[in-house]
């Protein structure tokens, strides 16, 4: 995984020499370091780059004056995050950023790895030492005497003419099929759902934004979370990428606030939100918050959004205008509440989006002391809101521990979580005819906006130079990418200047990109889960689209099992050769791909399905129960 929000910049630090007492045949022991470090409450970016200058005899600095620098490390194991993870950095408690570039090497002294890593930070174990330590927070570096430039980046402000606020999706040739999906809701006394927006008895500045953003009738996310919201019940949903979430818990939300006369929130050192929404990465928060933007238009109740990669002065400057409604990714939202500009003593909701990925990959200790912050209200005093499309049993249980004891779980049908309108291909390959493979794909596309998935960020560099070289406009988006190249980036693909964005796992989490007819899987994820989220890219809203995975026998049988269920499920065609490998890869024991409706299922009991708004037995919940094989 890599590291994507990163509360650091997307840059390192500095040249400066650094005295070194190694033995050896450096010319006058000491050598050029790129020393800088990464700044950060976690892991910053990478804090030096190998083969610095060097002072030593070989002009290359490779030779007698040792390595210029080492490549900078995450931040300390306390921080409590992926080191490559591409999520936000989520390394609040820990006072330090990334290691600094370490110091080179004087004469030939060796570099032992293992050494002792020394809270002041300096590493004793090769000859040399570190040199800027990691920053902390925007500030000064507390490891070496060297910090890393200061963010100065500040994002364009949010469209303000109408037209552009309620820029929307126009509805696919299969919304209506939504009417048929089977719904199952758990727990004691669920409100009756609604059929119409009309139903929801929203004021009517709300009712007016929904038929501007081309809403014409709710989904079945938006048809039972909406009541279930309103009616003040703690809610975990799971629905499919694409259905609604986001207005699922947006609309009843500000209706509550209007409804409950908010005041207008004003200039104050110290604002008192009434919603938090938390989400993992950057460009998810931000679509949240222009969401919210749109359906709060015309209403007094201001929405903000924090996030990392920006100025951290410009950001508090636009919390303390006013703030009814606070977005924010997790490092940035607790660094805000740490200084003393958020309160919370008014907070009425709290909203958790891609839950699953804010309760695992590290995020679960930062969503702790979230809620555990000073004035935080209760769980029994808030209300909480999850929302994703994945729930593993053991997210279920952790989750709990943030709700009411009579949430409600609200699954949304669609057999593993994938959508039956992405029409899905397998393809057999290995893994170094994946670039050939590749451009015979992309030569088929045309103009059509392609979305490539890849593990790693080096790679996603790499082949995104790769297809620029083979004249097909490309560009890409990763942790490694500064926040105005990741925006760049984005608007470059939503516009169609490069219809081909290449793209580690996280961008895969949420992101709402209109008109994205194509996904290919170059490198197949971990997780079935997060092959669900990729392919959500599209066929979003009931619109169509195609997604193709490059299978490695090598590198991909622990996944194919799942992906024979998720295709049969999805009433996608199942290669003779995949179930091969499913069957060899785990025995034919109780494989039965069709045996699941839903990509999660509430683990406290069986619930009872709704089509149409008719409630019926849970009639299939019983093979879903006996085939949980993946």
């Amino acid at each position: 995984m890599d590291n994507w929000e990163e509360e650091g910049t997307g840059t390192a630090g500095h040249y400066q020499a650094i005295n070194n007492n190694a033995e050896g045949s450096s010319l006058n022991g000491r050598s050029d370091s790129f020393a800088g470090g990464s700044r950060g409450r976690g892991r910053g970016t990478r804090g030096g780059f190998r083969n610095a200058f060097s002072s030593g005899n070989d002009d290359s600095g490779n030779s007698d004056g040792g390595q210029g620098s080492r490549w900078g490390g995450g931040g300390f194991g306390n921080s409590g995050y992926d080191d490559s993870g591409d999520n936000e950095a989520s390394g609040f408690r820990s006072d330090f950023g990334g290691r600094g570039g370490r110091g080179g090497r004087g004469g030939r002294g060796g570099y032992r790895p293992g050494g002792e890593y020394r809270e002041e930070g300096e590493e004793r174990g090769g000859r040399g030492r570190f040199g800027g330590g990691g920053g902390e927070l925007d500030d000064v570096g507390r490891g070496g005497e060297n910090t890393a430039p200061k963010v100065v980046y500040v994002p364009p402000p949010p469209p303000e003419e109408e037209n552009s606020i309620f820029a929307h999706y126009a509805s696919g040739i299969n919304f209506d099929k939504y009417d048929n999906i089977l719904v199952d809701v758990s727990g004691e006394n669920p409100p009756q759902a609604i059929m119409t927006f009309e139903e929801a008895a929203m004021c009517e500045t709300l009712n007016r934004n929904v038929g501007k953003s081309g809403y014409v009738k709710p989904t079945p996310v938006q048809k039972h979370g909406i009541p279930i919201i309103m009616a003040g019940r703690d809610l975990m949903a799971c629905a499919q990428t694409g259905s609604g979430k986001t207005a699922a818990f947006l609309l009843p939300i500000l209706q509550r606030l209007m409804a409950d006369g908010v005041a207008a929130s004003r200039f104050s050192e110290v604002q008192e939100p009434e919603v938090i929404i938390v989400a993992p990465t950057r460009e998810l928060i931000n679509q949240i918050f222009l969401e919210a933007r749109k359906f709060a238009f015309g209403t007094c109740v201001r929405t903000v959004v924090v996030y990392g990669g920006v100025n951290t002065g410009y950001m508090i400057r636009e919390v303390l205008k006013g703030c009814n409604v606070l977005c924010g990714t997790p490092g940035r939202m607790l660094d805000i509440i740490g200084r003393g500009k958020v309160g919370l003593s008014k907070l009425r909701y709290l909203v958790l989006d891609e839950a699953d990925r804010m309760l695992d990959m590290g995020f679960e200790p930062d969503m702790r002391k979230l809620v555990g912050s000073p004035g935080m209200p209760s769980k029994e005093e808030r209300q909480t809101l999850m929302f994703s499309a994945t729930y593993p049993e053991d997210i279920q249980r952790m989750a709990a521990d943030f709700l009411k004891t009579d949430y409600l779980f609200l699954a949304v049908g669609q057999v593993g979580g994938a959508c039956s309108d992405v029409e899905q291909n397998m393809v057999q390959v290995t893994q170094y005819a994946k670039r050939d493979m590749l451009m015979d794909v992309l030569k088929t596309t045309g103009t059509e906006r392609t979305m490539v998935f890849v593990e790693t960020k080096r790679k996603a560099d790499f082949i995104a130079t790769f297809l620029c070289q083979e004249n097909i406009p490309t560009t890409s988006i990763h942790g490694d990418r500064e926040q105005r190249e990741r925006e760049q980036a984005l608007a470059d693909f939503r516009i169609g200047k490069c219809p081909v964005l290449v793209a580690t796992s996280v961008a895969a989490r949420g992101l709402d990109i209109e008109h994205v007819q194509h996904v290919v899987n170059f490198d197949l994820p971990s997780s079935i889960d997060e092959y669900v989220h990729r392919i959500g890219r599209t066929g979003r809203c009931g619109n169509t689209g195609r997604a193709m995975s490059f299978f490695d026998p090598e590198a991909d049988t622990p996944l194919a099992r799942s992906l024979v269920k998720v295709l049969a499920g999805a009433q996608q065609e199942v290669p003779s050769w995949l179930e091969e490998i499913a069957i060899g890869a785990h025995g034919t024991t109780g494989f039965n791909p069709r045996g699941r409706v839903f990509a999660s299922m509430d683990t406290r009991k069986g619930g009872a399905f709704e089509r149409d708004g008719a409630r019926q037995p849970a009639v299939q919940s019983q093979a879903a129960d006996e085939d949980e094989w993946e």
